[in-house]
Parts: C-alpha cells; structure tokens; sequence
C-alpha cells in the first residue's frame, strides 16, 4: 500500500455505500481493496496505519471487513513465516482456524509423492468465511496430533463449498459455511504449531479488536448526526457522552497496542493482546447500548445501514471469548508483575 493508503481507501469505500446484503456482492468491493497493496504487517512498524485500515472498512461494511481482514491476515503469516505461495497477484486469500471438534481437516500420508511439502487433505474445515467467493485459502489442518498450516487453492476437483454451518442473521452476507476437502492437493506452510507459536499470532488478534471498534464508530456517527439536531435533548447528550468516552478508550487501547507491539515485535503479546481485545469489547457493548437507547426504534426500523450494523456486530463481537479470555488474562497477571503505573 502506497504513502496515501487512507485517501485511497477512501475512493474504494465511497463505490461501496451501503452494507452487502449476499456475498455475490461484496467480490468487487475487496477486489478493489486488494488492488490498493498489501497492509503492513503487524510489528513491522507501521501496525497502527494496519490498524487503521481495518476500523475504515469496518465502519463501512462488516461482513467486508470479515473478509478483507482474513485476506490481509493471510498474507501476513506466509510474509512471517518467510514462505511464498504460486497464487496470482490479485488473489482472494482466507485465513480458516476454526477447530470445532466435529469438524477437522487432516493430511492424508503422501510419502508417495516425493514432495516434502505436497499434501493431500480429507475432511471437513467449518466456519469459511467468504468460501463461495475467495480463491485460496490458509488455514490449520492436523497430522496425527500436530496443527500445521496449509495453503490450497479451491478451484480444484475434492473442494466442494457446501450452503452448511452458516444460520446467522448478522454476519449473513459472510457465507461462512463448511468446506469439504476430498483428496484435495496443498501445501504446508511453515513448521508444525506454527500458527499458535509465531509471535504475530497476537500481534493478529490484537487487530481484530480494530475492526469492532470500527462497527462501533458507525453507530456513534449516527448518533451523533441526530445529536446535533437535537442539542435540547439532554438525555441524548448524555448518551453522546457515554458514548464518546467508551469510543476514545478504545481508540486510547490500539494506540497504545500498536506502539508497543512496533517497539518489540518479536515478544509474546499475550496479556497485551486479551487485554486490548476485552477493553475494546467493553467500549463496543457499551456504544451498542447507548445508540440503542438514545436513538430508540426509529433506525433500527428505518435506517438500512444502522440496522444492518446493529445486526452485524453483536455477531463478529463474539469473536472474543468472553470470560474465557479474561480468565486466561487474569492468569497471565497473577505469573507476571502487570506494570499498573501512570
């Protein structure tokens, strides 16, 4: 991506108004964001103007930032891991690493082939984002009891997209359904476990956080837009408020993510990454709640792209794991001295 990256995101963003409502639609909007360059990747130095990127889109489009996010992520972990795949300039990368138990790729034994990294996979991968439309995919898949990562391309004989898994009502346009692998061919990509192992996998999961965050900024734009029409209203302002507080605290957790991830991109950002991740759904939950509130049933009604976000993000919110992640959050702080200091 070039040295005006956001005005040009910008023009992209513009040919793109109004939320997808099927994947069909959203081809032509993440062809013309993977034109525009590949992101930095994270810990290179330039993870706040990733960052930046991805709350942009998200602000516009959800279920576009879904894929674009899983695009971007791709092509970070091969540059990572220093491995380079034959894929077209233009390709439609997804990063796949769901591992639901009852839905697991596996690497069939190829010692056949001759070809160390050549494999063949059987299974079934869940939760696909974009499958029907993306043309090449990473994703984790097992041999015997390790995790590797793999790289196919779908447009081969034994990948088959099915229309299962995928229920949602929020989020619909994703299209994230099962893939079925029968003998497909692919090739592996980095040593094993190395997906959970490298230190990008939570300089990566601290970036999700980024794209809620740009969901919730829409809503307080609407807000906002209603707020100045109607400055008599003193519960609205307060609602504002609320919501202007939770916003800039979260945008206050990836500056300062994004800072010290650049300044030690080869530590393990753990702690650093549950804790932005959980401020920012925090702030999240918080500007749901007081745009519904302040602005009542009106746009939920009458309002396309505020319905639509009102939908969509609860949905990729979930994406974090609750109580889980604080729970493994609250372990990290208790092994280490957590640095609580002004």
């Amino acid at each position: 991506m070039d040295a005006s990256p956001l005005r040009r995101l910008d023009d992209v963003l513009t040919c793109h108004d109004t939320p997808a409502e099927h994947i069909s639609a959203l081809a032509n909007p993440l062809d013309r964001l993977i034109a525009l360059g590949p992101l930095p990747p994270p810990g290179a130095g330039d993870t706040l103007l990733r960052w930046r990127v991805l709350y942009r889109v998200a602000a516009c489009d959800l279920a576009l930032i879904k894929l674009y996010e899983g695009h971007t992520d791709a092509l970070a972990i091969m540059t990572e891991l220093g491995v380079t795949f034959d894929a077209p300039t233009d390709a439609r990368w997804a990063m796949w690493a769901a591992e639901p138990p009852q839905a697991r790729v596996y690497i069939s034994d190829d010692a056949s082939t001759g070809e160390a990294d050549r494999i063949t996979l059987n299974g079934t991968k869940a939760w696909c984002s974009g499958a029907s439309i993306v043309s090449h995919a990473l994703m984790t898949v097992w041999q015997d009891d390790q995790q590797r990562l793999a790289a196919v391309a779908l447009d081969q004989p034994g990948v088959n997209v099915t229309d299962r898994g995928w229920q949602a009502v929020g989020m619909q346009a994703t299209a994230s359904v099962e893939v079925d692998f029968d003998n497909a061919r692919a090739t592996l990509i980095g040593p094993p476990n190395a997906y959970l192992n490298r230190s990008g996998f939570w300089q990566g999961g601290a970036g999700i956080a980024a794209c809620w965050l740009g969901g919730a900024q829409a809503l307080a734009r609407a807000l906002q837009a209603k707020a100045a029409t109607r400055r008599d209203d003193t519960l609205m302002m307060a609602h504002l408020g609320h919501v202007d507080v939770a916003l800039h605290a979260g945008l206050a957790g990836l500056r300062d993510a994004a800072a010290t991830i650049d300044a030690a991109p080869d530590q393990n950002h753990q702690r650093l990454a549950l804790r932005t991740r959980a401020l920012i759904e925090h702030s999240v939950e918080q500007i749901i709640t007081h745009c519904g509130r302040a602005l009542g049933a009106g746009p939920f009604c009458r309002d396309r792209a505020f319905a639509h976000m009102m939908a969509d993000l609860p949905v990729y919110l979930r994406q974090s794991h609750a109580e889980r992640d604080l729970e493994a959050l609250g372990q990290r702080c208790a092994d280490t001295a957590s640095g609580w200091q002004p």
